[in-house]
């Protein structure tokens, strides 16, 4: 495959070739042009200008935006007001039979990534970590001349991302071709031989991975100057609500159908004690925040208190709302409103998808300078759905931390950030904290993300029980 002065929006590309037993890895930040470079490879954008010969004849992409469009299509097609029952969607097999592979094919594929659990389920009660897997062995089981990977570890618990390396080897060591584009020098994969970096939409170096990688230009993209990150913007107020206890959970249990996903949990959080959560894909972790939030029904079938309210005693879901920041996946998967990046980061304030109330000028200005401080001043005006994948992940965050509020719930908060952005990100995360006003609640798969503010620590692990998926176990840290 061969690429000549090839123009498209912001891409621009001279000369850049794929040959037989070369595999390379596209290295790049968010917005560099990535998710471009691949839209034309596999024709779904026509190059302004330039080039692609000798493509092969199928080439599939897996990407955050492509587990978006079937995320919108299970909404579309959601039949539940049409049956007795709750239409939960495309279960993880049906997913994978579209790429017309056989069930046996399948589920052999699936064991291998330890998702056999999974196919039978509708795709709206995946994880986000279960979704990104199902989709990765679909675009596998089709049989591609040339696999695009976008991001491909992100999302993934440490032992997924070691299995999808040896699944990736398998393909290369059976005639398959791989394209890696990654936004993180530690996702760069083994396997890679080749490296390229590209920059605001230009290739600037390409070659050998180990040549590549001792270039000056690779440790700009990751070294971050700590005197440069921006100041945390004010808080809308000076009066911070207080509580003696966020929350209290007396013998939790989340349940589906006869499986038991975890039980017997107690927990009693209060501020200050900022809490990691780790464990596998599909162990809970997103659960067990999202009844905190009220996102999830269980949390009326529990004994659950949080800020004061008893759940299921007709407490407003806003009065918990109002104290609550969100950045999460399944926020991000779900911010489907029409607006542009600015109101996007107001609707914060309003805990709403959509901003449909009038925005103060105090409100407004405050979203402009989180903008500015996420490098993103000048998209204000874009629609939210128009910025890169990145992009859309930098201006939720702003959204979570701009109220500043009594709780601030970040479920992997950094997927879909290039190495600058993930540490400007973290950043404001340890300020946040330093001002004694928000107590966190942070879940990583990420070692690195283990930051020292973290008192506690909840981790998931498999049960033994009959029954039980997972336990949940609390550690103290300091």
């Amino acid at each position: 495959m061969l690429l000549k002065n090839l123009r498209y929006r912001n891409l621009r590309i001279d000369r850049w070739s794929l040959p037989p037993g070369e595999t390379w890895c596209l290295l790049g930040g968010n917005a560099s042009g990535k998710s471009l470079l691949a839209s034309i490879l596999v024709g779904e954008s026509k190059p302004e200008s330039g080039s692609v010969t000798d493509l092969p004849p199928n080439v599939r992409w897996t990407s955050f935006e492509a587990q978006q469009e079937i995320y919108e299509d299970e909404i579309r097609n959601d039949d539940t007001d049409y049956l007795d029952r709750i239409d939960h969607g495309t279960t993880g097999l049906e997913l994978l039979l579209e790429s017309g592979s056989t069930a046996d094919n399948a589920r052999a594929l699936a064991a291998k990534f330890h998702i056999e659990n999974v196919l039978d389920r509708g795709y709206r009660l995946f994880s986000s970590g279960e979704a990104r897997k199902i989709l990765l062995l679909r675009e596998i089981l089709s049989d591609p001349d040339l696999l695009i990977l976008d991001e491909p570890f992100e999302g993934l618990d440490i032992d997924s991302c070691a299995e999808l390396s040896t699944l990736c080897q398998n393909l290369l060591d059976s005639g398959h071709a791989l394209l890696f584009l990654v936004n993180r020098l530690a996702d760069v994969p083994e396997c890679a031989t080749h490296l390229g970096l590209l920059q605001r939409g230009e290739l600037i170096c390409s070659g050998p991975k180990g040549e590549i990688l001792h270039k000056s230009e690779i440790r700009q993209l990751v070294t971050l100057d700590q005197s440069q990150i921006p100041d945390l913007p004010p808080p809308p107020n000076d009066d911070p609500q207080t509580f003696d206890v966020i929350a209290r959970m007396k013998q939790c249990r989340v349940q589906y159908g006869d499986i038991i996903q975890f039980e017997n949990f107690d927990w009693e959080l209060r501020p200050g004690e900022h809490t990691l959560i780790t464990g596998p894909n599909g162990a809970g972790k997103s659960t067990l925040l999202q009844l905190l939030s009220g996102d999830h029904p269980q949390c009326y079938s529990n004994d659950l208190q949080i800020f004061g309210f008893q759940r299921g005693t007709g407490e407003s879901i806003w009065d918990i709302k109002k104290n609550i920041g969100i950045v999460s996946a399944a926020l991000h998967r779900d911010y489907r409103a029409p607006g542009n990046a600015l109101t996007t980061v107001v609707s914060g304030f309003y805990d709403s998808i959509g901003l449909y109330a009038h925005a103060t000028e105090a409100q407004r200005t405050l979203g402009l300078k989180w903008l500015e401080e996420m490098g993103l001043r000048e998209y204000a005006n874009t629609f939210f759905r128009q910025l890169s994948w990145g992009q859309q992940r930098l201006v939720l965050i702003a959204r979570g931390l701009i109220k500043q509020p009594p709780l601030l719930i970040l479920d992997e908060p950094t997927q879909g950030l290039d190495d600058l952005n993930r540490h400007i990100a973290l950043s404001f995360i340890e300020k946040l904290a330093s001002l004694k006003r928000t107590t966190i609640l942070f879940v990583s798969h990420r070692e690195d993300e283990q930051l020292e503010l973290f008192i506690n620590r909840i981790h998931f692990s498999p049960s033994t029980k009959p029954g039980v998926r997972f336990e949940a176990s609390r550690i103290r840290l300091q």
